[in-house]
């Protein structure tokens, strides 16, 4: 079995490499950017764990390691479209691709990432190749559908709990979830065992994701990698916001629809304001009991899971380690 720390040795080393390969490749200007994405660095946790689903079930990993870099790309390939439509000035502390080039070439990119994924996942030679390529192309769509309630949300002040979380889990968690179950069709595990991992990542990914929320408003800048309040700034509805609008008193939620309602302000003033509120409400302790309640939930799936537990150990190992990360 591999550790964590080797799998993610080996993540790093295959897209630096692939990374690399991008500076020869004609036109510079779509090639560039990829590059500059790739190199950000960045958790690796998607590769990570379709690589540990795959080892739990077979022992050569480097045959998955295509399908893994497919992932990766993919996922960054979201991130630099996602942050054109967040308007955001840093990722991974440092400027986002298309404040470092420009809006067009994020866009450009971005496309050839997606298609470049595709091209990586079909280097693996497994016999369940078609499934797995049905599942990520399924997932892909899943991502943008997710994508669009995140901004459907921007225009509404009735987003529900319910919403939100269907919302994170077509956005972000089943990216996570796709990844632990190709690894494990690529490996040819049976289907019950493939389904479980999925539903663990689905769980793991709502706790993820939940957190982050908590990070953007609570964190630090210098460890998160992004700008704190981000997502106060932008009236996203998480979370934390949507809990507060549900349970503010009359002049609470008064003064987080001027917020919300106004154009031109001071970010600081505007992040103090919204917090205190939250801190108020105690929406954060709210939020942290429903992290706790999927990572909980996310046990349980990789518990049923029929394996020996030292086999499952690495992925009990990095789901503890996404849950208590400070970025």
């Amino acid at each position: 079995m591999y550790s964590v720390e080797e799998l993610q040795k080996i993540v790093k080393a295959e897209v630096e490499s692939r990374s690399k390969q991008m500076l020869e490749l004609n036109p510079v200007e779509l090639y560039e950017p990829i590059h500059y994405s790739l190199e950000m660095g960045g958790k690796r946790l998607r590769p990570v764990l379709l690589l540990l689903a795959y080892n739990l079930f077979a022992d050569d990993v480097m045959a998955a390691v295509p399908a893994a870099l497919a992932i990766e790309v993919f996922h960054n390939f979201t991130l630099l479209h996602d942050d054109i439509m967040d308007k955001a000035d840093v990722r991974r502390n440092r400027p986002t691709v298309h404040k470092k080039f420009s809006e067009n070439s994020a866009i450009l990119s971005g496309d050839a990432m997606a298609f470049q994924s595709y091209k990586y996942l079909v280097e693996c030679k497994s016999p369940r190749l078609v499934e797995a390529l049905d599942l990520f192309t399924t997932t892909a769509i899943e991502v943008c559908e997710g994508q669009q309630f995140d901004m459907d949300f921007e225009n509404r002040l009735d987003v529900t709990e319910a919403e939100y979380l269907e919302m994170i889990r077509l956005k972000t968690a089943v990216l996570l979830a796709c990844s632990l179950k190709a690894g494990a069709l690529l490996a040819n595990a049976s289907n019950q065992q493939a389904s479980q991992l999925y539903d663990f990542g689905i769980n793991l990914g709502l706790s993820f994701q939940l957190q982050d929320d908590l990070l953007d408003t609570f964190g630090d800048q210098d460890t998160f990698g992004k700008k704190i309040g981000g997502d106060i700034l932008a009236n996203k509805k998480t979370f934390l916001l949507i809990n507060a609008l549900q349970n503010a008193s009359a002049e609470q939620k008064s003064v987080l629809l001027n917020w919300i309602e106004k154009v031109d302000f001071n970010a600081e003033e505007k992040i103090a304001a919204v917090t205190k509120i939250y801190n108020q409400l105690g929406v954060k302790e709210r939020a942290e009991q429903k992290v706790d309640s999927y990572f909980k939930k996310a046990i349980v799936n990789l518990d049923a899971i029929q394996l020996e537990d030292v086999v499952k150990q690495p992925l009990y190992e990095l789901a503890n380690k996404m849950l208590t990360r400070k970025h």
